[in-house]
């Protein structure tokens, strides 16, 4: 399982590129599914219904276990392969992209297509951004009253996502650490509570990192 990915920043945006008087409209997306990325590249065909192309591919899957594409009427491998390649090239995961291309009068060859579709989804990406997933390690700690907000106060100072706090006989503290952390976080977390902590380790989901700019 891998310990993070890039997907679109936010709910995805529209990039625009001209090369030779051709339009080329990328949409970015995010998307969970194969139906998602579908509902997407149908939204696209109503919103340009009269564009030439709507060429599109999606990765789906935080190891990108499924990729498919579609050159929709362009020579084939010319629009969705050099579109999927620059996804999975910039470890793009669970997101879609839709290239509508307005035909300008001038014929780009083989060569020209692969480029614009590839750049579209290129300079969409570096204008839209992109936003990483790491992998977290749900965890449970029990502890008692007297530690209980130290210890809580200490997990938020870290950067540790605290996700829920129950109180009863003793305290509950449901906290997500990056999977790569969590031998760390079990020495830290005996030695900050004197051994008296109890740790139980559940499963794995991935939640958002920083927003960051294409790369």
């Amino acid at each position: 399982m891998r310990d993070g990915y890039l997907t679109v920043a936010g709910a995805g945006g529209v990039h625009e590129s001209e090369v030779n008087r051709s339009r080329f409209v990328c949409a970015l997306a995010p998307a969970g599914t194969e139906e998602e990325a579908a509902a997407v590249v149908a939204r696209e065909r109503a919103a340009h219904p009269t564009a030439t192309h709507h060429c599109w591919a999606y990765v789906i899957g935080a190891d990108a276990g499924v990729q498919k594409c579609s050159d929709d009427g362009e020579p084939g491998g010319t629009a969705g392969v050099p579109m999927l390649r620059m996804l999975t090239r910039r470890e793009i995961r669970y997101a879609v992209a839709v290239v509508t291309r307005y035909y300008g009068g001038v014929k780009l060859g083989a060569g020209g297509l692969i480029r614009a579709y590839g750049g579209a989804v290129g300079a969409a990406l570096d204008a839209v951004g992109t936003v990483e997933r790491r992998r977290y390690r749900l965890a449970t700690v029990e502890i008692g009253h007297q530690r209980a907000g130290r210890l809580e106060h200490e997990l938020r100072a870290m950067g540790h996502a605290v996700r829920e706090v129950r109180y009863g006989a003793g305290v509950t503290i449901e906290v997500a650490v990056p999977a790569d952390e969590v031998p760390g976080f079990e020495g830290w977390l005996a030695d900050a509570t004197a051994g008296e902590a109890r740790l139980a380790l559940g499963g794995d989901t991935y939640g958002l990192g920083p927003a960051r700019a294409g790369e």
